[in-house]
């Protein structure tokens, strides 16, 4: 079934808080969705952003982001007023985000909704609040307590804490449990609210025929509650540090290589559990999306692991993965699961040979089908119906930024090849997306700036840069009806319009009308 989507995070919806968040601007976009005749909404990581604030470096790969929150309904809820609201500022540029301004004042707030939760409503409406503790105590106590031990220890990672909160002494944590309430209550308080709220913004969606392409990262960050708490995932010594950590080998690009820092697994380890930590990874991931495109998929195959002590990558290690035994146990234990496998980057036969293994789609980027070679894997006459096109992703720039700064050679190539006469740049664009749209890849993809024909201006990450990255946001009242009419033209002359399925009322209907009644 030919289907098309729309990339757009959470962080980039316009509000008046500082990032986008499950406000009215989300059921807005699902809307503008449907009228575009867009089946998938693709988002990126919801967990908690940490260093550098990129969503792929998070606290946790099981909490969701409390910034994502929506203050409005906490006020509907009788949660917060709007004096409390607008006594904080969340940053003064509608078109960035400002996570200085974020970090000041959200859990401010949050903080105070937190307690009026616990003082004011009783046992009846807090019942849903303990149900949920209950069914996600397997992560949710250990991101609380690593997120308070986090703030009394001045923020530090959690491998230069004092000996006893790194090596779980249950005596020092109890303690700690005691005089720190408060501080646990916020943290459970604020999932139980990004729970309650996504699942509300999820079922709208999916009344509306919308489905969510969530993403998740294949390494987690070193400094997170997932590395602090389960230590015997991970290549780490007896006194809980990394071992080696990952990184990609030197190439043309970087003749030092790229040392990512993240923590590596311990697959030997994992694989005696049955891969338990793995498995309720996916489980939660399932609880909040349809499907799951996983961010570098082909270290299921193979990773790079560099000594911890090392400056660069140079003198890392090329390590065999779990391959097609990992997903044999995941499809076991979890029965038929919808992934995106995002296989970019280098690609040998043994990744080629996994990936056909899953019968998972991958991913093919319009961008990087013009080079020099005139010849590449990612042109649409190479793509096959089980893979998903894109114009670019998150890491790449806008087509409108890779039109104006591609080499003559690469932007004629691709010219010629689309059969693209204009010579304006915003109509080359969606010549582009056209060209996405005609591939016979099962569904298509194409980033919101696009279709919006905007620059580096809204680029959403330069890999290997920190500072600007994760900022961009859209402006207000931006999306029209007019815009959604031309995608909806589009999504319908490349058949991607998937028929809606008739609801149960409807279904009674028409089998009423068939028999004459």
């Amino acid at each position: 079934m030919r289907k098309a989507g729309i990339l757009f995070p959470i962080s980039s919806l316009p509000s008046r808080f500082g990032i986008g968040c499950f406000s009215k601007e989300a059921y807005d976009f699902v809307d503008f969705l449907e009228k575009a005749g867009q089946s998938v909404w693709q988002i990126l990581p919801l967990g908690p952003t940490g260093f550098g604030d990129s969503p792929y470096q998070s606290t946790s790969a099981f909490a969701g982001n409390p910034y994502f929150i929506d203050p409005v309904t906490l006020i509907e809820e009788g949660l917060l007023t709007w004096d409390e609201t607008n006594a904080f500022s969340f940053g003064g540029d509608p078109g960035k985000v400002d996570y200085g301004a974020l970090y000041e004042n959200r859990m401010k707030l949050l903080a105070i909704a937190a307690k009026r939760f616990f003082a004011e409503k009783n046992p009846e409406e807090q019942a849903p609040y303990r149900d949920f503790i209950r069914k996600q105590k397997y992560w949710l106590d250990d991101y609380a307590m690593f997120m308070m031990l986090k703030k009394v220890s001045g923020q530090k990672s959690w491998t230069e804490w004092e000996p006893a909160y790194l090596e779980h002494d249950r005596e020092v944590l109890r303690l700690m449990e005691t005089q720190h309430a408060e501080e646990l209550d916020l943290f459970l308080f604020c999932q139980y609210e990004f729970q309650k709220q996504w699942d509300r913004l999820h079922a709208y969606a999916k009344k509306k025929g919308v489905e969510i392409v969530g993403d998740m990262p294949y390494y987690i960050a070193l400094d997170s509650a997932d590395a602090w708490a389960h230590p015997e995932c991970f290549d780490f010594d007896e006194n809980h540090q990394p071992v080696s950590v990952a990184g990609c080998p030197p190439d043309a690009f970087s003749p030092t290589g790229q040392l990512w820092g993240n923590p590596v697994y311990n697959w030997a380890g994992m694989k005696q559990d049955k891969y338990a930590w793995w498995i309720r990874r996916l489980q939660r991931n399932y609880e909040l999306m349809d499907v799951i495109r996983i961010d570098h998929f082909n270290g299921f195959d193979s990773y790079y692991a560099v000594p911890a002590e090392e400056k660069t990558a140079e003198n890392g290690e090329r390590k065999k993965g779990p391959g097609i035994a990992f997903f044999r146990e995941v499809k076991k234990q979890l029965g038929d699961v919808r992934i995106i496998a995002e296989d970019l980057g280098t690609i040998t036969p043994s990744t080629e040979k996994l990936l056909a293994q899953t019968g998972f789609p991958g991913m093919k980027v319009l961008q990087y089908a013009f080079d020099w070679t005139e010849y590449s894997y990612y042109m649409t006459h190479n793509h096959i119906r089980n893979c998903v096109v894109y114009t670019g992703t998150h890491d790449n720039k806008t087509t409108r930024e890779w039109i104006e700064e591609c080499s003559d050679h690469d932007r004629d190539l691709a010219r010629r090849y689309i059969h693209s006469e204009n010579t304006d740049y915003g109509a080359f664009v969606w010549d582009f997306i056209r060209e996405a749209y005609r591939s016979v890849a099962d569904l298509c993809i194409v980033p919101l700036q696009d279709y919006l024909v905007l620059g580096k201006e809204a680029r959403i990450n330069t890999p290997g840069t920190q500072g600007s990255n994760w900022q961009w946001r859209l402006l207000p009242n931006v999306l029209s009806d007019a815009l959604a009419n031309s995608i909806h033209a589009l999504a319908k002359l490349y058949c991607r319009i998937p028929p809606r399925e008739e609801t149960p009322s409807e279904k009674t209907d028409r089998k009423a009308g068939a028999s004459g009644n």
